[in-house]
């Protein structure tokens, strides 16, 4: 069963203890964006997975659901 980004999302922002904000102020884009993927209602493009990735030192296999392992 695929996991899909905005549960991995999700999971990953309880985990670090994240608020929309931070997470967003961290990434450079808006808390609105961040909220439209926590609903599902769109996906974060190429750039965006990238820093969060090289932000948080994280897979990108991780944020696309292709891996468990966080690292």
């Amino acid at each position: 069963m695929e996991i899909e980004f905005r549960e991995i999302l999700k999971d990953f922002l309880s985990e670090k203890n994240l608020t929309q904000s931070d997470f967003a102020r961290q990434i450079n884009v808006k808390q609105s964006q961040v909220s439209e993927w926590l609903k599902g209602k769109c996906k974060p493009g190429y750039d965006v997975l990238k820093s969060i990735a090289h932000t948080f030192n994280i897979s990108a296999d991780y944020l696309l659901g292709l891996s468990e392992n966080m690292f």
